[in-house]
């Protein structure tokens, strides 16, 4: 009987483990498909690939993990870049990726765009 007990809580620590990496996962799509399109880039594969897992502080106190992803875009559809971003649970901890698109601004004297 005891075994059965301990058999139960390391499936469900595993089960948990398993749940809050694919909640990470997800949270990592969505942040790098939102700044290829914020970018005008093309995210490449429709995918993150995680890359590192490490025990951390939270700012609650307790004890969490940070997860490292990867993800590829490109400028033209030619090339291949690679972006990555740092996790510390759904919190963006670093990024580093695509750069912003380019915002133009209005002249006041005319009205064509002025890259900045």
């Amino acid at each position: 009987m005891p075994t059965l007990l301990i058999l139960m809580i390391v499936g469900a620590i595993g089960f948990a483990f398993w749940d809050r990496s694919r909640a990470a996962a997800d949270r990592a799509t969505e942040l790098g498909r939102n700044a290829c399109r914020a970018a005008d880039v093309q995210w490449l594969d429709q995918s993150v690939h995680s890359t590192g897992l490490r025990l951390c502080r939270l700012p609650n106190g307790w004890l969490g993990f940070e997860r490292s992803f990867r993800f590829d875009y490109s400028y033209d559809g030619l090339d291949r870049h690679t972006g990555r971003m740092v996790l510390r649970g759904r919190e963006l901890i670093s990024f580093s990726g695509p750069a912003a698109a380019q915002i133009g601004r209005l002249r006041k004297s005319t009205e064509e765009a002025e890259d900045i």
